[in-house]
């Protein structure tokens, strides 16, 4: 897709950087103005690619489908969009994008280039207002991308930049329905199923089912459902002035959608307010579903002339942009330093335990299989409540955990290899349980530092540095219905085993059966984390496919330890 891409817009577009996922504008990039970097997953096109180029984005981080780009492929986006003010990341609000953005602003400031990130939340649909900063980010990027790329073309330092993308964001509202599901390219299985003469409200932009399941509704009574709540919450009256976005999911054809957008205008007319600017086509789409959302941003002077300020992209052009004066400096990202793995005595660390480098490297390539073997079940149950590729991103991490294993040296400890995997487990994967993995590995590590071999104890230690990791970089408490509900009691459990005299043995496999009890609870909680919090009820009666990963991984582990 990204060669077709470049090769498409050759004028507009080029690649750079080592991750060969940073798609920069030929001329957006400058000294002395603010880097604008967007970015999210694939399967949205024209977001996010789409809408880089002079004016609006200088770069974007293209993830897997549905996935967030990982921070090394953000930082390579970030390096060739600094032009000395600061970068300014924007995304949608979804768990992973957050974590791998943050984690790349990160790692952007110690390298000495000031980030801020910013995400957008204008799904009316994913959270009520009084917890609008929970909401999703869907095809309001449009607009709040665009009015941030304006204000940085337009010479605002980051300050003005960031402020400008907020009051675009609390200005804008969107909301949608979905008449069919779409599918991973990796499955070709619907995420989840629209039955007959029914439609979902509210989906995300993920394949995530909607909020509620209804009939089937005429296009006028389409557009005045999700009218509704948009009009209320942005308090549009007589004399308001509005831009409106209808917006094609995928598989929508352009005469459905002016036959909606028909709708949109008469109401907006019928009640005094005035459409300035618009646009009608598929602009954020969610692979091959069917349905459409609409997004109106309540105009005042500052947005609207940012929103007419010329911009030149695959996806959006606006009057005319000003040709490029003279040469300006071309960026090239660079490689991220790899994380400075120092040598270790091994003659000063701990040999007693039966758990070797060698035994905790087939243990780990236990787990590369095991996920393999129950990737598709991982992803049916991540269709279910989420969007359906949970299993292949986990078994694209840890095939390139495997890699590592691949290339381990005599040298290599458990904890180098732990830290090895974490790099290339984030590299891989971006997505939340890129950084959730990555975290833990490192933690875990961190945990063993001290030994050669793992006995009971260290390994109990190890399982508990993995799931500190998780939390801490997660956030997740129990009961939320996430892979935490897995992990914290496979800690427990395993430290109960250790203070029962239990050996590596009875230790994890005293923590695999909590996490297999951990996981089968969480089909009755209600979902209030991540993606399927946004399904309320909806979530319940479905086992969660993080924790479902988690008792894969440990029994895997254990299976292992117990041949070995």
């Amino acid at each position: 897709m990204i060669e077709g891409m470049i090769a498409a817009y050759p004028d507009l577009l080029r690649l750079e950087g080592a991750t060969g996922r940073a798609i920069t504008a030929q001329d957006g990039p400058r000294d002395g103005k603010v880097g604008i970097v967007i970015g999210g997953g694939s399967g949205h096109e024209p977001a996010f690619a789409g809408y880089v180029g002079r004016g609006l984005a200088d770069a974007a981080a293209v993830g897997n489908v549905f996935a967030s780009p990982s921070p090394s492929q953000i930082e390579d986006a970030a390096n060739v969009a600094n032009g000395g003010q600061g970068v300014l990341f924007l995304f949608g609000n979804y768990t992973g994008d957050v974590m791998n953005f943050d984690m790349a602003a990160e790692r952007c400031t110690q390298a000495g280039i000031p980030a801020r990130c910013f995400a957008v939340t204008d799904d009316v649909a994913s959270a009520p207002v009084e917890r609008a900063h929970e909401r999703r980010g869907i095809a309001g990027d449009f607009f709040v991308f665009k009015i941030a790329g304006a204000a940085a073309d337009e010479g605002m330092n980051l300050d003005q930049v960031e402020a400008m993308a907020r009051r675009a964001n609390d200005a804008t509202r969107s909301f949608g329905v979905a008449l069919s599901a779409c599918s991973m390219p990796q499955t070709a299985v619907p995420n989840f199923d629209v039955a007959p003469g029914m439609m979902e409200v509210g989906m995300g932009l993920h394949g995530e089912p909607g909020v509620e399941s209804i009939p089937l509704e005429a296009a006028d009574a389409v557009i005045d459902r999700l009218l509704a709540p948009i009009v209320k919450e942005l308090s549009l009256k007589q004399g308001s002035k509005v831009a409106v976005l209808l917006n094609g999911l995928g598989a929508t054809s352009q005469l459905e959608l002016f036959i909606l957008y028909r709708r949109v205008a008469k109401e907006l007319a019928r009640i005094g307010v005035s459409i300035d600017h618009r646009w009608v086509g598929e602009y954020a789409t969610s692979l091959e579903m069917a349905g459409a959302s609409l997004t109106i941003m309540r105009l005042d002077d500052d947005l609207t002339r940012l929103l007419v300020r010329p911009c030149r992209t695959p996806a959006l052009t606006v009057g005319t942009t000003q040709a490029t004066q003279g040469a300006e400096r071309h960026r090239t990202s660079q490689k991220p330093v790899a994380r400075d793995v120092t040598a270790v005595d091994r003659s000063s660390l701990a040999t007693d335990g039966p758990i070797t480098p060698e035994v905790f490297t087939t243990m780990l390539r236990s787990i590369v299989a095991r996920l393999d073997d129950r990737r598709d079940w991982l992803s049916k149950l991540d269709g279910v409540i989420g969007d359906g590729d949970h299993g292949i991103t986990m078994a694209i991490g840890w095939r390139a955990v495997e890699a590592v294993l691949d290339a381990q040296t005599p040298c290599d400890t458990i904890t180098s290899l732990c830290h090895k995997s974490a790099d290339a487990f984030l590299d891989a994967v971006g997505a939340s349980s890129g950084p959730l993995y990555a975290t833990a590995l490192t933690r875990a590590g961190d945990a063993v530092s001290d030994r050669l071999n793992l006995n009971a104890e260290a390994l109990v230690a190890w399982i508990e540095g993995m799931t500190n990791g998780i939390t801490e970089r997660g956030g997740a408490e129990p009961g939320q219905k996430t892979m935490v509900d897995a992990w914290i009691p496979a800690a427990e459990a395993a430290q109960s085993a250790l203070m029962a005299n239990g050996d590596a043995i009875a230790c994890l496999s005293a923590a695999r059966d909590a996490a297999k009890a951990g996981m089968e609870a969480t089909a009755d909680m209600r979902s209030s984390k991540g993606r399927s919090a946004k399904l309320g009820d909806r979530s319940i009666g479905h086992v969660d496919p993080g924790a479902a990963s988690a008792w894969v991984m440990l029994n895997a582990m254990a299976d292992a330890l117990e041949t070995s």
